[in-house]
């Protein structure tokens, strides 16, 4: 799943390792959801948005056509 959280993060002049502390993660963890490698848990997506100040809505975007019939969605 797409997102915006690298973008937003580096906005809030946030490290990966900070926005991991503050959401209870590792730093691996935010690395692979920026790189979209892992879609987070609905509570972590939460947690992330809030941090970042944004919806979720906002920060992740909906699947490009095709992605969720390969199995990434």
């Amino acid at each position: 799943m797409e997102n915006r959280i690298r973008s937003r993060r580096k906005e809030l002049k946030l490290s990966q390792e900070e926005l991991a502390k503050r959401c209870g993660v590792s730093r691996q963890t935010v690395n692979a959801i920026e790189n979209d490698k892992y879609d987070p848990t609905l509570s972590l997506a939460f947690r992330l948005a809030g941090e970042l100040h944004l919806t979720v809505d906002e920060l992740f975007l909906p699947p490009r056509s095709g992605e969720e019939a390969r199995g990434r969605g």
